[in-house]
């Protein structure tokens, strides 16, 4: 069978976000696609649970020895193993709106790439979500409400859509992304292979799976569209981790001073 889309979805370890990431899946209004679950490590939980699950679709469950953060190593592992040449990557804490995978399937463009953005759900959204997958269907009045009371959820304009048939659809349709957002994006097989892949002399969170990627397509010729407000996805609360990004932005600041946009440790070695 061939694929319209490889789902990407990077986890860690939180079989309870996986679950109500995957339950989204079920009401995709695009059926045509595979799933891989890749893994930066190997809990016996997430293989337990994933063989349990009733996935709907064909699916893959990558996983690697748990080594520190190697998620760009995790990611051009699943990059060879899909079997579609359009890839869309998502991460494990992020409930897809059900026309998610519909809009960057009906985007995809071999030339372009495609990009957008995620709600920031406050802890008392995301619970209504974990504990039952169906309220993704009544996330817009929820946000409404938010909107007035002020309740800590962050970038709540992503989280409508915008039909692209009427006029706002039409001029929303027209931004261009700034940057990339790991949680939120696809292209083609093609235009990561001209990058050579996912950087993994990248070995700390941020930066290596999406700013580096942003300036590389760039410096590689490649446009950019955005799918926001059509492919909309819910970011899950959870308690940030996040180490310094000194380390990391100084790496991508020399190989932008070099302008290497093709990784030499990626998903060949050179």
């Amino acid at each position: 069978m061939k694929y319209k889309a490889s789902l990407i979805i990077s986890i860690y370890d939180n079989v309870s976000f996986l679950k109500v990431v995957l339950d989204s899946l079920m009401y995709q209004t695009e059926k045509n696609y595979e799933i891989i679950i890749s893994e930066d490590a190997e809990f016996s939980e997430v293989a337990k649970f994933v063989r349990s699950y009733p996935f709907r679709n064909d699916y893959q469950h990558l996983t690697q020895p748990d080594q520190g953060w190697r998620k760009e190593r995790a990611l051009n592992n699943a990059v060879k193993a899909a079997k579609s040449d359009w890839l869309i990557f998502i991460d494990g804490d992020c409930v897809l709106h059900p026309r998610f995978i519909e809009w960057h399937v009906k985007m995809a463009d071999e030339n372009c790439i495609l990009g957008g953005n995620r709600v920031k759900l406050n802890q008392k959204l995301s619970l209504k979500l974990l504990e039952d997958s169906k309220e993704i269907f009544s996330m817009p009045s929820y946000l409404c409400k938010s909107l007035l009371l002020s309740e800590g959820t962050r970038h709540i304009e992503e989280g409508f859509y915008v039909s692209p048939d009427n006029i706002l659809g039409r001029l929303l349709n027209k931004r261009k992304p700034r940057g990339l957002i790991g949680s939120n994006m696809s292209f083609s097989r093609k235009a990561i292979e001209d990058l050579n892949g996912f950087d993994e002399d990248f070995i700390l969170p941020a930066i290596g799976e999406d700013a580096d990627l942003n300036w590389r397509f760039r410096a590689a010729g490649y446009q950019f569209r955005s799918v926001r407000n059509l492919a909309i996805q819910y970011h899950l609360f959870h308690k940030e981790n996040w180490k310094d990004q000194s380390e990391n932005a100084a790496l991508m600041e020399l190989e932008i001073a070099k302008n290497e946009f093709r990784c030499k440790n990626g998903l060949k070695k050179m």
